[in-house]
């Protein structure tokens, strides 16, 4: 049985983490770096950084905040936002990150995900995507459309036939957020997610909508996802209760759900 993971997602803007919905209405929420040290410390399996305003404001990413994190974290670690070519990935890598993430640069210029993969290999590389249910009368036969710069643009892009062709160039993970759930609390989008893990055979991170933990248990047994990025229900302040990573874990594996194992607190 394939171990399931829980990943922290934290939208960066100037060195702190905040939490929106819809991709809209920011709410601060903590220091980036004293947050990493947290969820470290809460044994969350993953952490994906992403500096959400340097895609848009056509400026490289943060790379202070990302060699603050990284000095935190001793888990896997991807970073995107901002990250234009070669270069950016190394000096990101140099930082400390493990994988690095592309989202508005690949749609821009796909050849970014072949390049990323031939000089760090496909492990390194995550194809982020932002998508939004559009109807098939949009022109988009999944029904879903692919959007960049921070969800506010539209590509007219087919988000599941994306997904295969970033495959095909060398993604080794697929991020995928649906916009229309995100930051809501009412769970994944699960038909999105069935339509991705027939798409392609590299493993899917799922994205928006976690607000209790029978979402994250609906994600596991209704679909292929491998991973869930669960960070409202971990640290948002819209949620009357937050989770400890130690509770989710416990919720899954009593529902038969295989997750990594926690060290006893001390």
């Amino acid at each position: 049985m394939l171990t399931k993971r829980l990943i922290a997602c934290f939208d960066i803007i100037d060195g702190r983490v905040t939490k929106a919905v819809q991709f809209n209405d920011n709410i601060d929420v903590a220091s980036a770096e004293e947050l990493a040290g947290e969820m470290y410390d809460a044994q969350i399996d993953e952490l994906i950084f992403y500096d959400i305003t340097a895609s848009a404001e056509k400026r490289a990413i943060d790379i202070e905040t990302v060699k603050k994190v990284a000095g935190r974290v001793f888990i896997p670690f991807t970073v995107g936002g901002g990250i234009k070519d070669l270069n950016d990935m190394y000096e990101t890598l140099k930082a400390g990150a493990e994988k690095i993430s592309v989202d508005s640069m690949a749609v821009r210029n796909p050849k970014i995900i072949e390049q990323g993969a031939k000089e760090f290999g496909s492990q390194c590389i995550v194809l982020s995507t932002q998508v939004k249910r559009v109807g098939n009368a949009s022109g988009c036969p999944s029904g879903y459309e692919v959007f960049v710069d921070g969800a506010k643009v539209a590509t007219g892009m087919d988000a599941i036939e994306w997904l295969k062709r970033g495959q095909e160039l060398g993604a080794g993970e697929i991020c995928l957020n649906s916009i229309d759930n995100d930051g809501t609390l009412s769970g994944y989008d699960l038909e999105l997610m069935k339509m991705a893990d027939i798409a392609v055979s590299v493993p899917l991170i799922a994205s928006g909508g976690a607000g209790i933990p029978g979402h994250l248990k609906d994600l596991f047994t209704q679909t292929g996802a491998q991973a869930a990025i669960i960070s409202s229900m971990l640290y948002s302040p819209r949620l009357e209760k937050n989770y400890t990573v130690l509770e989710l874990k416990n919720y899954l594996a009593q529902n038969n759900i295989c997750v990594r194992p926690t060290k006893p607190s001390s």
